[in-house]
């Protein structure tokens, strides 16, 4: 037996009222998560509590930025909100991180170590990321946006959530902390991205660097248009 028209027409414009209720739910939560970001800078980038660490004006005024001395302060557990939660991502090339790197700090220099990042379990996540190369100026940098952009990608679905809300690039770099901390780091030793004995490594890492998306949005479909990511 078939519906009568009018009762169909009824199930249709009830859904659609529906689906314009949830639209408008969803817009009013994302102006509000944008308003507190706006009202209260030192928010982290989902909105839930404020930066745990102390923070500098760094070169790259999109990312935030601690000093040398905050990063030797946590090492030393002079933080105890964020006792062990922390990871330290060393972007350089393998031969520089090979030839001294801060203690505990673990090798991401490609691209596909975010994504492997951004796949942990819950439980697994660290709550601070802490990302350096050699000055901080462009390797860090570019794997923070593009585990930013990912993050945000993933959970476009229910803004401003993160997986990694909290995230911050090393001032200076790894050279900076090792003129001031060497203590700190292991071997105490520093091996420049330009060092003479290490050309070949460096012409290797560079090509295969081309190959990175580090930062880049990915291309949309006018067609299918998502939501606008934020930072």
């Amino acid at each position: 037996m078939q519906r009568p028209r009018k009762l169909i027409h009824d199930f249709k414009k009830d859904d659609k009222i529906d689906e314009e209720i949830n639209i408008g739910r969803e817009d009013e939560r994302i102006k509000s998560a944008v308003e507190r970001l706006s009202d209260d800078v030192e928010l982290i980038a989902d909105c839930s509590r404020p930066y745990s660490l102390p923070t500098v004006c760094g070169k790259h005024k999109d990312l935030k930025s601690i000093s040398p001395k905050v990063m030797a302060d946590l090492l030393n557990g002079k933080y105890p909100t964020v006792g062990n939660s922390y990871m330290i991502l060393d972007c350089r090339y393998p031969y520089e991180y090979d030839g001294g790197h801060i203690q505990e700090a673990l090798n991401f220099f490609v691209k596909e170590s975010i994504d492997n990042l951004l796949k942990r379990e819950a439980n697994e996540k660290p709550k601070i990321l802490i990302f350096h190369c050699e000055f901080s100026s462009q390797r860090a940098p570019n794997l923070l946006r593009y585990l930013r952009s990912q993050d945000r990608l993933l959970n476009s679905d229910n803004y401003p959530s993160l997986y990694y809300p909290e995230v911050y690039i090393l001032d200076g770099g790894y050279k900076a902390f090792y003129e001031q901390t060497q203590g700190l780091c292991y071997p105490a030793t520093y091996t420049p991205m330009l060092h003479e004995d290490h050309a070949s490594e460096l012409r290797h890492f560079r090509v295969k660097s081309k190959s990175w998306t580090a930062g880049e949005k990915p291309k949309q479909s006018f067609t299918n248009r998502p939501r606008p990511i934020r930072f």
